[in-house]
């Protein structure tokens, strides 16, 4: 542990062991976190989970909509430990504790691991979101993918009793500098009705992002290369069928589909960091067609609650994943064939089969034991074209992984709870020969079926010290392949074999966390420290000249804290402080000893997030919240060091409950605060990419249940 987390922490728990409130007898129960069954894997919603846990509910997600629509701006809002959003279209370098999270949609996984694309957090619209589950730190609950921690977005459901519900929804954005072209508006209408054995909730939702400015009045630049959100549409439809038989069973069909694409009336303006002149836009259609993300998911759902004993969970998936991204005349995409300075863009193409079983025995052993076994299925077929030439730049490949699962808790008396649990994953990764671009040389590359066999264990311990206070301990492996794609279409060397490329070996990250919560009265705390290390980890490396990452495979460790403290002093107040503080290491000239930072592709800043909700007198409620992200330097063997100018930006909202709704005015930068976004100051400082981030900006929402 480096020395600035080791004084962090110490000074987090000092605040929280010295709260006068521990010398008192507790006022309430320190409650356990409700986590559906989707992401804990076990038949029990309320679990002692010896992780650190985000729920960001419904109510949560209302106050920072009001702000902004962007999911990667609200998670970063909550989850200090989640990267600064790039307010971009890409999420490239968003990190959850330094790594990639696995995002998922009721369970069913959205992220594309064969072939990143980092579009894995705009597959939904939060419309049709009720609540948000985030378990921290690298697991293999869900399988593949999660070595960051699992993000589980959860659609709304109909509601019960016979009721019906209506919510709907219009709003307007636009900078304080006002200019025409960044107004933007949104609306969105969900139904949903109880017919007794069978239910229904519909939705649908439409948006339109204007232009961005920065606070000096500036038209942001656009990412022409990876996709931008500013200057762009999205549409929504989601439905969910329940059909409950009896009391014990439920069947449930739910189908979302999901486009955002830009508009393509603006083109990229060059900066130049040397001299601090950020990448501005200008009035002019760009070349090729606007980039766009299209998403189709389609889940099946079964519940048995009294099947054998036990809790039967089963489900069937299926996601259809189309990203298409901005072009170039870039290096790799020339070839002699097609003429001199040759212009193309990529598409990712993704499509995941799966199945996942769960059953579950909870009250055994004279209700002290929880048990779950299950099973999971996944097929994986992913490439990445040249869309405008019709070349494979990645070749179609498919991933297969079966695995059997284990998970108990056992209760010790009333105070402790000991978990564990054994997944035994088995992957095999299906690569035809193939060709690379004319750039890599073009080499001919075997294909093969590479198998990966792991047994990836977890273990923990809660504490419940009094009714106050628990102190929680876990260890954890996750699982997942490295960009496969960038991988292989990256070969230039002749001779080599799928199966014999090592750069293909799957991830694995251990991670290992401690933490201490505390809840009476008005206070409530929790303080984790965490440690996720990879031995063969994989680490993103920037190539500014072609705009792509490459994969770099070397050993990474990472450490951190993460500390949440609230106090609500009486009923109508609650005010919130957030820290988190992270370091991480690769190793790059290969030692086996880590020697140089990690960049801001793959870390996040320090951060404090500080908020204040307030219910004032009659129908008037408002919330205040600052994020201040700290100066950071970077030291790497065999490249300058870098470093990141720290910022903070608030934002806030005075909401009104009347006149045929809710009403509500947000602000996002209220200060106006002039800043070069995170990822612009730490990647590269490359002239096409350096952006600002986004300016005062206002907006207006009306809301109304009926």
């Amino acid at each position: 542990m480096s020395p600035p987390i080791r004084r962090a922490l110490a000074l987090a728990l000092a605040s929280v062991l010295s709260s006068p409130a521990l010398a008192d007898d507790a006022a309430s129960r320190l409650d356990r976190i409700e986590v559906s069954a989707q992401t804990t894997r076990m038949p029990e919603g309320k679990a002692a989970l010896p992780n650190t846990i985000t729920v960001i509910t419904r109510a949560d997600l209302e106050q920072q909509l009001a702000i902004t629509t962007d999911l990667s701006d609200i998670l970063g809002n909550l989850v200090p430990a989640f990267s600064p959003s790039r307010q971009k279209l890409s999420g490239a370098g968003e990190t959850l504790r330094g790594r990639e999270p696995l995002y998922m949609i009721d369970g069913v996984p959205q992220s594309n691991p064969l072939r990143n694309g980092s579009r894995d957090g705009y597959t939904i619209d939060p419309a049709m979101v009720e609540r948000i589950e985030i378990l921290h730190g690298a697991n293999a609950l869900q399988g593949l993918g999660a070595s960051g921690g699992i993000i589980n977005i959860i659609t709304k459901r109909a509601p019960g009793d016979g009721a019906a519900l209506n919510e709907l929804a219009l709003g307007l954005s636009a900078p304080t500098d006002y200019e025409s072209d960044g107004l933007g508006w949104r609306g969105s209408f969900l139904h949903g009705r109880d017919f007794g054995a069978m239910d229904l909730v519909a939705g649908v939702s439409l948006q339109a992002r204007g232009m961005y400015y920065d606070a000096e009045g500036r038209p942001i630049g656009v990412d022409t290369t990876q996709g931008d959100l500013m200057d762009s549409e999205s549409r929504d439809l989601f439905a969910k069928f329940g059909w409950e038989p009896d009391d014990a069973q439920r069947l449930q069909l739910s189908l979302n589909r999901f486009q955002v694409e830009g508009r393509g009336d603006w083109n990229t303006v060059p900066g130049d960091p040397g001299l601090g002149i950020p990448t501005t836009s200008v009035e002019q259609a760009p070349e090729g067609l606007p980039p766009e993300n299209r998403v189709f998911t389609a889940t099946l759902d079964y519940h048995h609650g009294a099947l054998a004993g036990g809790e039967l969970n089963a489900q069937l998936f299926r996601q259809e994943f189309r990203a298409l991204y901005g072009g170039g005349r870039f290096a790799s995409f020339q070839d002699p064939a097609l003429g001199p300075d040759w212009f193309d863009q990529s598409r990712n193409r993704s499509d995941k089969t799966g199945a996942k079983f769960t059953w579950g025995w909870a009250g055994l052993l004279d209700g002290n034991l929880t048990v779950g076994i299950g099973f999971d299925y996944l097929e994986d077929t992913t490439y990445q074209e040249l869309a405008l030439s019709g070349r494979k730049w990645v070749p179609e490949t498919t991933y297969v992984g079966r695995a059997p699962f284990v998970q108990a808790e056992y209760w010790v008396g009333d105070v402790l709870s000991l978990s564990g649990g054994l997944r035994h994953e088995r992957g095999r990764l299906e690569v035809d020969t193939f060709t690379t671009l004319h750039f890599y040389g073009p080499v001919t590359v075997e294909g093969g079926e590479p198998g990966f066999s792991e047994t990836l264990p977890n273990l923990g311990a809660v504490w419940y010290v009094n009714d106050a206070l628990n102190l929680f301990a876990s260890y954890a492996e996750g699982y997942t392949m490295p960009d496969v794609g960038r991988v292989l279409r990256g070969i230039d060397e002749p001779g080599l074999d799928v199966d014999s490329f090592l750069n293909l070996a799957p991830v694995i990250a251990d991670n290992t966390e401690l933490g201490i919560e505390y809840a009476a009265g008005p206070f409530d705390a929790r303080v984790s420290w965490f440690a996720s290390d990879a031995d063969n980890g994989s680490r993103l490396q920037f190539d500014a000249a072609n705009q792509v990452y490459n994969v770099v495979r070397e050993r990474t460790e990472i450490d951190g804290i993460e500390a949440r403290l609230g106090w609500t002093p009486r009923e109508d107040t609650r005010l919130s402080l957030a820290y988190a503080a992270i370091d991480g290491e690769s190793d790059v000239d290969g030692d086996g000893r880590v020697d140089s930072d990690l960049d801001g592709a793959n870390i996040s800043p320090d951060r404090v997030n500080l908020g204040w909700s307030q219910a004032w007198s009659g129908a008037w409620s408002s919330h205040l919240q600052l994020n201040h992200y700290r100066d950071r330097d970077f030291q790497r063997l065999g490249n300058p060091n870098g470093h990141f100018d720290g910022y903070t930006t608030a934002d806030a909202f005075v909401r009104f409950q009347g006149g045929g709704g809710q009403w509500t005015l947000g602000v996002e930068n209220l200060a106006n605060e002039d800043y070069v976004t995170y990822y612009s100051q730490t990647i590269g400082l490359d002239p096409l990419s350096y952006f600002t981030g986004r300016g005062r900006t206002v907006s207006l929402t009306w809301q109304a249940r009926f």
